[in-house]
């Protein structure tokens, strides 16, 4: 029994590795396509083809996995349970709901107005705004297929420590008067949380895996296209001289590029593993995905409607320190 469970083992962690699939969509290239490896082209095309069908099965499997988890923490929930959680035990919670209740920035004016009015702290509900968009499913399905477990593991702790932090120091600040008066006049009302059978969280799952799938994938062809332009043409002397690791401007200039840039972040992964590829430090591919998630324009666009400027520099200034900070310590332990 021992000896089949090492076996079984030893075949997924393999399958995991994909090691099948580079070989299989390599001897596509090379046997159908009649392009050679060491080609750019034929690198560039093999890139494209091994990483689209690499990704879309990981994140139609994890999709369902993940979703299916977030049948048990529909908002009403979360909210149930962050209003009775006071003091840094509110943050935590709040921040690890955030890793299996992710929300996209378009979620963020109603998710923030549901928690504030229901009477959930402000600090908690910042905690639970800045890890929900980094601890993205999807992203962290990506960052799997790129990276590894060991990438991932530390990009999950970071998001989640980001937003503890963030969330107690907002707290701490009382700022509770920089949100629109609005929010705190509108009534609470009482929603009825439906329970579902494990039918209706199966079909939960697999229409979610079908909504996310359909929402991302031009995202997902856009970033791995431009990731095998990269791979296949980009320069990797410059890379490294202006955004590699030993640079010590290179995550400032990331997180810079980020902020501005309004895209789905599972399409912006596929361009950071062929610019590390290239040479560009971990860390400050990273921060780059990190403040497209977490604070993008169209984000703070949003959440504007509902607090006031202050509260919204003290926000973008603290989600923006951690991201930076993140960046630095993954260039120092991954260089």
């Amino acid at each position: 029994m021992l000896e089949f469970l090492n076996d079984a083992w030893s075949l997924l962690t393999s399958m995991l590795k994909f090691e099948w699939l580079y070989n299989l969509t390599e001897s596509l290239v090379e046997n159908v396509f009649n392009l050679s490896m060491e080609t750019k082209l034929g690198s560039a095309i093999h890139f494209f083809i091994y990483d689209v069908i690499k990704i879309l099965m990981l994140l139609s499997i994890m999709i369902f996995i993940i979703s299916y988890v977030r049948s048990y923490f529909p908002p009403e929930r979360t909210k149930k349970m962050l209003e009775k959680v006071g003091g840094i035990k509110g943050n935590i919670m709040a921040s690890l709901l955030g890793t299996v209740t992710p929300f996209c920035s378009c979620s963020s004016v109603p998710i923030f107005i549901g928690f504030v009015e229901s009477g959930v702290r402000l600090g908690a509900t910042f905690s639970f705004l800045i890890t929900s968009p980094l601890i993205n499913q999807g992203a962290i399905v990506v960052l799997l297929a790129a990276f590894g477990w060991r990438v991932v593991a530390l990009y999950i702790l970071m998001g989640v420590l980001i937003g503890i932090i963030g969330g107690t120091l907002i707290g701490k600040l009382n700022l509770e008067n920089e949100v629109e008066g609005y929010v705190y006049e509108i009534s609470s009302k009482e929603v009825e949380i439906q329970q579902m059978t494990k039918r209706d969280r199966v079909e939960y799952a697999v229409e979610e895996v079908k909504s996310i799938v359909s929402h991302v994938w031009i995202y997902l062809m856009i970033g791995i296209g431009l990731g095998a332009a990269i791979h296949g043409w980009a320069p990797e002397e410059i890379l490294t001289r202006y955004a590699g690791p030993d640079n010590p401007f290179a995550v400032l200039v990331g997180v810079a590029i980020g902020i501005p840039l309004y895209a789905d972040v599972i399409g912006t992964i596929p361009i950071a593993e062929a610019l590390i590829a290239k040479g560009m430090g971990m860390g400050t591919a990273l921060s780059f995905m990190m403040s497209v998630a977490a604070m993008s324009v169209p984000a703070m666009i949003l959440l504007r409607k509902v607090i006031k400027p202050k509260l919204l520099a003290v926000f973008i200034i603290i989600t923006g320190s951690g991201i930076i900070l993140v960046g630095y310590f993954f260039n120092l332990i991954l260089h």
